[in-house]
Order: C-alpha cells, then structure tokens, then sequence
C-alpha cells in the first residue's frame, strides 16, 4: 500500500494521519513533500505527524520530515510526532530524530503540548507585582 495522507484540525494544530509507506521506491516522499509544503504555504505551522498507521519510512522520508521540522522552525512553527512503532521508530532512532523532534505515545499528550506555556506563568507574575 502506497502512501495515505488523511489531515484534521483540533484548534491551531493540523493533524496529517499518515498511513502506508513512505519510500523513495514508490515516489510516495514526494507526496509528502507536497502536502506538507503546501500546509506552510497556506500558513499551517503548528503540525503534528500521526505515524501509528505508517508501516514504514526511509531515508527520503526522513529527509522530508527534517525538510519541514527545520522550515517550520524558521517561521516559529512547530512540528511534533505521535505514535511512531515499528520499523518507523527503529528509522526514527537510527537518524536520532527522536532526540531532537518532539514525540509522544498519545495524540492528547501530543496535543497538550502545543499549549503556549506562557499563559501557565500570568497570575503568578500578576500575584508578584501587586505584592510589590
């Protein structure tokens, strides 16, 4: 099975559901590329990459993957990762991208974790300066 990309909204995150393989061999790392330059183009800069379904990836796909790590990082961006298994994970550790690209076992975790983590510190700051 070629690569499937199926993509949802929960609030400013984009979801792409990615089922299949992503390999050099069937072309399907370009469709990837596609899709995900095309989410930037339109402003989408907050993604976070389902692999549970992708049975497995190579080293165009990575190269994909790092392509829109770094580009949405440049825009002040982010991309995250959710559920890699598998022969995924194995590829996902041999390149050390699992050091370097967020991931999470669970989609909420994922997801809790675009939260801007400035808004946890406002009462304090606001406690500190009527104390002052």
């Amino acid at each position: 099975m070629g690569l499937q990309i199926s993509s949802r909204e929960c609030g400013d995150v984009t979801i792409l559901d990615l089922a299949g393989r992503s390999t050099v061999d069937t072309e399907q790392s370009e469709f990837l590329s596609k899709c995900l330059r095309g989410l930037i183009a339109t402003g989408k800069h907050r993604l976070l990459l389902n692999l549970a379904s992708l049975s497995r990836i190579d080293s165009s796909g990575v190269s994909v993957i790092v392509e829109t790590y770094v580009s949405v990082k440049r825009n002040g961006g982010e991309l995250k990762l959710v559920s890699p298994k598998g022969r995924v994970l194995d590829v996902l550790r041999v390149f050390r991208l699992i050091e370097v690209i967020p991931s999470f076992e669970e989609e909420n975790e994922a997801l809790v974790s675009f939260r801007p983590q400035g808004s946890f510190a406002t009462p304090a700051l606001s406690a500190l300066r009527n104390n002052s």
